[in-house]
C-alpha cells in the first residue's frame, strides 16, 4: 500500500526544522491513515526551497514514530534534490 503527500501543501518555502516538525504531525494526523502500513511517496511539485533540516524532520518522523518507508518522487528543483541527497549520507 502507498499514499503520496504532496508537500507543496506545506508552503514553497520549507526551511526550519521547527515547520518540519509541524508538517510532520499534519502528515501524521491527517494525511496518512492510522495503522497504516506501507510506503509514504513525497511529491515536491510547488516547492521553491527547501533545507535539509526541514525535509529530515518530516522524514525522521515518518520512519522512527511511523515505521514506514519513505520515497522522494523526482524533482527538478536543485534545493528539493541536494536536500534529499544531504539527509540520505
Amino acid at each position: 500500500m502507498k499514499t503520496t503527500i504532496q508537500i507543496g501543501k506545506f508552503g514553497e518555502d520549507l526551511l526550519s526544522r521547527p515547520e518540519g516538525r509541524e508538517a510532520f504531525l499534519v502528515m501524521r494526523s491527517y494525511h496518512i491513515p492510522k495503522n497504516f502500513n506501507g510506503t509514504v511517496e513525497l511529491n515536491f511539485d510547488g516547492v521553491k526551497v527547501m533545507t535539509p533540516s526541514w525535509l529530515d524532520e518530516v522524514v525522521t518522523g515518518l520512519k522512527n514514530d511511523m515505521h514506514v518507508e519513505v520515497k522522494f518522487l523526482p524533482s527538478n528543483n536543485p534545493t528539493v534534490t541536494e536536500s534529499i541527497k544531504a539527509i540520505s549520507e
